[in-house]
């Protein structure tokens, strides 16, 4: 750890960053490079932060797809949209994604669908079937398995 004062005090900052949630390596060479470090500075700080093990892109994708699947009710395209816009390798995208739980994944799916069917307005069983199926899928969840829960939705109705 070394380097000038401004740039240990930021590294110490980020520790204390990456100690208190996951982050990505985008998010931490945003807040250095806000902190004004050089760009020769945040590489030094985002190596050291990874050979230490603050930083670790595939267990914060966990965690991403984690909070985001069981908070925000995301499907799996979303997640993955956001993951790539957050420059997580595809592999660790790939292996993330894989471990979620398919029994969690469409039970949050049915969730949403149902709470959605509540306010919903439709003249018909097709109409409802169509908005709730495309309301999943605008949540990032695939549109067979959207159109698949908001069909059982629909027919309880």
């Amino acid at each position: 750890m070394e380097g000038s004062a401004n740039y240990r005090q930021a590294l110490t900052k980020a520790m204390a960053m990456c100690s208190q949630s996951e982050r990505c390596r985008l998010d931490v060479a945003e807040k250095l490079r806000v902190w004004e470090l050089s760009d020769q500075e945040i590489s030094m700080a985002i190596d050291y932060l990874i050979n230490e093990r603050f930083l670790n892109e595939e267990r914060f994708a966990d965690f991403y797809i984690n909070d985001k699947l069981k908070f925000n009710k995301w499907g799996r395209i979303k997640l993955s949209i956001m993951l790539r816009q957050k420059q997580i390798p595809e592999e660790l995208i790939r292996s993330a994604l894989s471990r979620i739980d398919g029994d969690l994944y469409k039970k949050t799916l049915f969730d949403l669908l149902k709470s959605k069917n509540k306010s919903l307005k439709a003249t018909s069983k097709y109409e409802r079937n169509w908005k709730l199926a495309t309301f999943g899928h605008s949540h990032g969840f695939e549109a067979d398995l959207a159109f698949e829960v908001a069909s059982q939705i629909a027919d309880d109705k």
